[in-house]
């Protein structure tokens, strides 16, 4: 169950990066304040996803669980930002996130729990 908590701590990660983007870094709701919903949203991604990694931690080992939360979160974030906002795609960008990944692989597959 701790794995599943990480990842879903990982996925919160992704979507509160996202949203620091989106609220121009929590500030949006000052120039609009119509936009409160956002900054409240991307508020309580960050508080979820470091409760679910806490309870991933409970099992996990810290050094494994804070690397596949944050690989998870850049991994997602850099992907978003190549298929959303047109962020480069080049091959070398490319190769540096399939190292991300494969490291996360290797540590779930050789971590000890």
């Amino acid at each position: 169950m701790a794995w599943i908590w990480l990842l879903l701590a990982g996925i919160c990660e992704v979507f509160w990066a996202i949203g620091l983007k989106k609220t121009e870094g929590l500030t949006r709701f000052l120039t609009d304040p119509s936009k409160i919903w956002v900054t409240t949203w991307t508020v309580g991604l960050m508080i979820l996803s470091f409760v679910l990694l806490a309870q991933a931690m409970r099992t996990l080992p810290l050094g494994t669980a804070y690397a596949i939360w944050t690989g998870i979160g850049a991994v997602g974030t850099v992907v978003y930002g190549m298929v959303v906002l047109g962020e480069p795609r080049d091959a070398v960008r490319l190769l540096c996130v399939t190292m991300i990944v494969a490291g996360i692989v290797g540590l779930k597959a050789f971590g000890r729990e």
